[in-house]
């Protein structure tokens, strides 16, 4: 008669490997979920950047004034705003599909305004000149007031290293 031996691991082996796993599993989540955060954070900044330059862009090669506002004045939407940015343009601020005869500047911006990372909004709420910014409150991607160029998230809440979204 033979005698063979079998060599399996114990109920004790077995547990303390999966107690090692929850600890280390313990420790890694929640590294992940900060990453999330923080990657949106970093792509709020990117974003306001692009938005800010297109701004900045359009100001310089229309005469001082930034988008948003009407052919012979008037106040700014969002509408205007949004196709002052995306389509190509004359000096005084006219629009049409890039590539148009007589309309040599833009888009500023490709194809649509960036999405706010944090609320994935991509709408624009226009300021009035005459009033303040005002508070975030996730209705929309961004806040703009066309008066100054200034443009900021509509989220509220703050980064992972206590920074509100509004002050990016």
């Amino acid at each position: 008669m033979r005698n063979s031996t079998q060599s399996a691991f114990t109920l004790i082996e077995l547990l303390l490997v999966v107690v090692i796993l929850g600890i280390l599993a313990a420790v890694a989540i929640p590294q992940f979920s900060d990453s999330s955060g923080e990657a949106k954070a970093s792509n709020l900044q990117t974003n306001l950047a692009v938005m800010r330059n297109a701004i900045e862009y359009y100001r310089a090669n229309h005469s001082g004034k930034y988008p948003g506002y009407p052919v012979g004045g008037g106040a700014p939407t969002e509408a205007l705003s949004v196709n002052q940015l995306t389509l190509a343009s004359k000096v005084d601020g006219s629009t049409a599909a890039p590539g148009t005869a007589g309309f040599g500047f833009g888009p500023y911006i490709r194809e649509a305004i960036p999405a706010n990372p944090v609320n994935n909004l991509a709408t624009i709420k226009v300021v009035a000149d005459a009033d303040p910014f005002p508070a975030a409150d996730d209705s929309t991607g961004w806040i703009y007031q066309p008066k100054t160029g200034k443009v900021r998230a509509n989220s509220t809440g703050a980064s992972q290293a206590g920074k509100t979204y509004t002050d990016y």
